[in-house]
């Protein structure tokens, strides 16, 4: 075979891998539950202190319970909500790499707030963390 024929193959078959696993990750992405859910929202500041929120809602995402509850400021952006400020406290990166990460229980989200499904009885937490 010619050089080009096997780059335009290669560019195919990378194209065809893409395309599946964005179907796959459609399929397989976690779906909101519907109706009335009681969920705990913890704020873990920077000092190591925790603010915890009780809300009964009837959101699908932790987006939309973290701004109406006036947990983090609203701060939409084309990719979703970016969370600048929580319970009163502003993470600037610039000065100390600090930055909200989103916990679903423990366990840091793969998903971003504006993503994340929240299911009745669960425990989401927004972590002031520096670094990666």
């Amino acid at each position: 075979m010619k050089k080009t024929t096997k780059i335009i193959l290669a560019a195919a078959l990378l194209a065809l891998v893409a395309v599946g696993m964005f179907f796959a990750y459609q399929q397989f992405k976690p779906k909101p539950e519907e109706g009335l859910k009681n969920i705990e929202v913890v704020v873990v500041h920077k000092d190591g202190t925790e603010k915890s929120f009780p809300v009964k809602t009837e959101a699908e995402f932790l987006a939309e319970v973290l701004v109406s509850e006036g947990i983090v400021e609203d701060n939409q952006t084309e990719y979703g909500l970016y969370i600048l400020v929580a319970d009163g406290e502003f993470a600037d990166y610039n000065a100390d790499g600090g930055w909200w990460a989103v916990y679903e229980g423990d366990t840091r989200s793969n998903f971003g707030a504006s993503e994340l499904p929240i299911k009745d009885g669960g425990l989401y937490k927004v972590v002031y963390t520096i670094g990666w």
